[in-house]
């Protein structure tokens, strides 16, 4: 055995080997399943006791050696490997830093999170539904008549489909989601629905794809009163106007029953609009309490429950709040328009914010 394996032909193998692939050649070449010091490990069963005791410790005393010299010389040429990369990948700190520029918030995103803030600290959940509807879900179910305008080709956008199934169509509303929440979920109900929504319609206050917040609130004791102010405790903390002046009008909407629409006063000058104050009057968003027909197509007792609706667009509130005069520049992609109006996410101190 001896003349096969000592210590000082071990240490000068590995002294020559240049690689961790040589290291590990010298590894197997000793204690691998066919090694040197394997096959000697193996042949101790023929041996006496005596023989076995101390040929067993010189072969483990060399075993432990080899294992120690291994691992020194690995350790040795992973220092060197790491020590060239340092060199490769040296950083000169002398060179001035790469100008960052940190992104901004879209209006329409920072009002949204206002509006979910606001009406969230009354107990108002949110929901969300499909861009793509039924024609029940976001007309008949609303009680909205087959000659109604809105269902017309030249106000709504509809989706040919290769079924036989009710035809579908890109929600003018988010009014259906609404009515999903209804079918599937007993009163009391309170949720509001942030969403997309589309009508053929485009110009300088007019986009054919815009956002709308609806708000929904389903119970047995719900009113007008609660309703009136629900929505007045809103506008006055979303423009921070404590003595905001407004207006209820009597109107028209096929789901809700009563209906009205809410006006805030305002000043103009100079093509700026002053919210809150004046004599003229802007309307700003429609509601209602809801009619009965709309209940009972949702499978809801109108005879026991009642609540009311409401719905206005984030765009006109984000233009009305950050004086925006122009809607089609939320949708042009221009970073100047957004470092303009944008909001830094690191300045945002509400839990509106990101």
């Amino acid at each position: 055995m001896s003349s096969k394996i000592n210590k000082n032909d071990i240490i000068e193998k590995i002294k020559n080997v240049s690689s961790i692939k040589d290291l590990e050649s010298i590894r197997l070449y000793y204690i691998g399943k066919k090694g040197l010091i394997t096959v000697e490990m193996k042949s101790l069963s023929s041996l006496s006791a005596e023989e076995k005791k101390l040929k067993g410790q010189t072969l483990n005393s060399i075993k432990v050696f080899l294992e120690e010299e291994i691992k020194k010389k690995k350790s040795f040429f992973e220092n060197n490997l790491i020590n060239e990369k340092i060199k490769k990948e040296k950083i000169d700190f002398t060179l001035p830093a790469r100008n960052f520029k940190n992104g901004k918030i879209h209006p329409i995103s920072q009002s949204m999170f206002k509006i979910i803030e606001i009406f969230g600290s009354m107990g108002f959940a949110v929901e969300s539904g499909p861009d793509i509807e039924t024609d029940f879900n976001n007309f008949t179910a609303l009680n909205i008549p087959s000659h109604h305008p809105a269902r017309e080709m030249q106000d709504t956008f509809y989706i040919e489909s290769n079924d036989n199934n009710e035809d579908k169509l890109l929600r003018t509303h988010t009014s259906p989601v609404q009515v999903r929440t209804m079918l599937k979920s007993k009163p009391p109900i309170r949720i509001i629905v942030p969403g997309r929504t589309y009508r053929s319609d485009s110009d300088a206050t007019h986009s054919p794809m815009f956002h709308q917040v609806e708000g929904l609130l389903i119970d047995e004791k719900s009113t007008m009163a609660h309703l009136k102010g629900c929505l007045v405790d809103f506008l006055k903390d979303f423009f921070e106007i404590e003595n905001l002046k407004y207006r209820f009008r009597p109107s028209y909407f096929p789901f809700t029953e009563p209906s009205a629409e809410m006006d805030v006063a305002f000043t103009k000058k100079d093509d700026v609009i002053k919210i809150g104050e004046g004599d003229e009057w802007l309307e700003i968003l429609g509601c209602g309490m809801v009619n009965p027909h709309v209940l009972e197509n949702c499978k809801i007792d109108s005879s026991v429950y009642q609540g009311f609706a409401f719905g206005m667009g984030i765009e006109r509130l984000s233009m009305l709040k950050y004086g925006i005069t122009d809607m089609r520049g939320f949708f042009d992609n221009d970073l100047r328009w957004l470092n303009h109006y944008g909001f830094n996410p690191f300045d945002l101190t509400s839990s509106s914010g990101i």
